[in-house]
């Protein structure tokens, strides 16, 4: 399908840096007309992918985020968030539901957040390489 729009950031992985990632990818799919509840959707699972490399990808070190987005022609929003932090050894195992490696008050759901917000979502990790996350979400607008 055909890509009408795209942008690509880099950002470091600070959590005053979260809200901004999540109204960036709004105001980018606002062009595409989406509904409150679209919006509010993309914003929930930008915002879950964003604070996973902030608390997770760089325990130790400074780290950055790497964000794009392409919209296509037939609605599609494509939204890659990407680090090149610790990795995950376990893909599988870490999109469980309630599964954290952090414990306190972390609840483990981040992943199942992403995917319950999102009509399609892939995990991709190598450790001590990082970790990309893309969501789809078909905006279907106000008709």
């Amino acid at each position: 399908m055909e890509k009408i729009n795209e942008f690509r950031m880099t950002l470091w992985a600070k959590s005053v840096n979260e809200g901004f990632c999540r109204a960036a990818v709004a105001a980018f799919a606002a062009q595409a007309d989406p509904t409150a509840e679209e919006i509010s959707d993309i914003k929930t699972a930008v915002s879950e992918a964003v604070t996973n490399c902030i608390v997770h990808a760089y325990p130790h070190t400074d780290g950055r985020i790497y964000l794009s987005c392409q919209l296509y022609r037939d609605g599609r929003l494509r939204i890659s968030i990407r680090d090149t932090g610790c990795g995950i050894e376990d893909i599988k195992k870490a999109r469980e539901p309630l599964f954290s490696t952090m414990g306190g008050d972390r609840s483990g759901l981040g992943f199942s957040v992403m995917e319950s917000f999102s009509d399609k979502m892939l995990v991709r990790s190598r450790p001590g390489k990082g970790t990309t996350v893309i969501l789809e979400k078909r905006i279907r607008g106000r008709t």
